[in-house]
């Protein structure tokens, strides 16, 4: 008798109202994976645009979306090769998917959760985890003393990034939305962040005070970014792997994201030759295909040996439209979870 599971599918991308939550039957398992009976489910902002077609490794056709979880091992493959063993709590990714009661893994996707931390907290590692220390440790290649601006530093990514940048030895500056936001952050141990307003150059002049900017993490985009690039020292780096300017509501409003896309910023090699800085970007996604790399950041993620992190909200599994509505609206803090009872 084949085991079931529930999970969260779309027909085809387009709209988030096409996600509906279905009954499947689980298949055989692989001889190379593992099988994780999911507790807790990372939301991301890549499910919402890969929801509504806008993001470019959106499969075609019929999918479940979803990159990260947490679990428990209940099965390995006949070939598997791992020190997991059935009954450890794990967290892992996936290339789409996770939004499932069960999943299939390779075993080099997963890790063991800290005896400490919950399953939602194990689900709110991974993916922004990855997101940040790529940011940060391979492209922004950031030292001990270096100044580091990171935007929508109260969001799963910046606030991880803004821990991780205090473990390196760094000094961040975060930005936020709003004073609530600067406030929660001042509780995790930041002094310093700006609640971004209508003159942010001017802002971030003043509060860098005429120290040297070596990096800016970006996930907004329009200008704040150019505005963030251009206060960048001479070597310093953007670093770009977001567009939050451009989150849809249930599906995409095509006419604003061609105003949007048409107003978005253009950097000039040559001026960026002169000026002495860079600009990097990347799509957390590709990394599925580079294995050793993919392997090398989880592990060097979890050497930081960093606090579990903030989980803002939890929502049962059967509520992922309500828990994607609290993600698009901007309003959220940490992380946002849906937990399977």
């Amino acid at each position: 008798m084949s085991e079931a599971r529930k999970v969260w599918r779309t027909q085809k991308a387009g709209a988030i109202s096409n996600l509906k939550l279905v009954d499947e039957s689980v298949g055989p398992l692989s001889g190379e994976h593992i099988r994780i009976a999911v507790k807790s489910v990372g939301l991301n902002f890549a499910d919402i645009f890969a929801l509504t077609g806008l993001y470019s490794a959106t499969p075609q056709g019929s999918f479940i979306p979803g990159l990260e979880f947490a679990g428990v091992v209940t099965a390995l493959g006949d070939s598997t090769q791992t020190d997991l063993q059935v009954g450890d709590r794990v967290y892992g990714c996936t290339r789409f998917g996770g939004y499932a009661t069960v999943v299939d893994v390779p075993p080099q996707h997963c890790r063991k959760i800290p005896e400490h931390w919950s399953f939602a907290e194990g689900a709110a590692f991974p993916a922004q985890s990855l997101t940040a220390y790529y940011a940060l440790a391979t492209l922004a290649a950031i030292k001990p003393g270096q100044v580091v601006l990171i935007q929508s530093a109260a969001g799963g990514v910046g606030l991880q990034a803004m821990r991780m940048a205090a473990q390196m030895g760094a000094i961040p500056i975060g930005t936020v939305s709003s004073d609530s936001k600067r406030a929660f952050l001042a509780g995790q141990g930041f002094a310093e962040v700006i609640v971004r307003g209508d003159d942010f150059a001017e802002q971030l002049h003043t509060q860098l005070n005429g120290r040297p900017l070596q990096a800016v993490l970006d996930g907004i985009g329009g200008k704040i970014q150019k505005q963030s690039f251009a206060a960048l020292a001479p070597t310093g780096r953007l670093i770009v792997f977001g567009a939050a300017e451009f989150t849809p509501g249930n599906k995409p409003n095509w006419l604003k994201a061609a105003w949007l896309y048409l107003k978005r910023p253009r950097y000039d090699v040559m001026d960026m030759i002169s000026s002495n800085k860079s600009v990097l970007a990347f799509n957390l996604i590709w990394l599925w295909q580079e294995q050793a790399l993919f392997e090398e950041l989880l592990d060097g993620c979890a050497a930081l040996d960093l606090p579990a992190p903030f989980v803002g909200r939890e929502f049962p599994f059967a509520q992922a439209h309500e828990a994607l509505a609290l993600l698009r609206s901007g309003t959220s803090v940490g992380k946002v979870v849906l937990n399977v009872t």
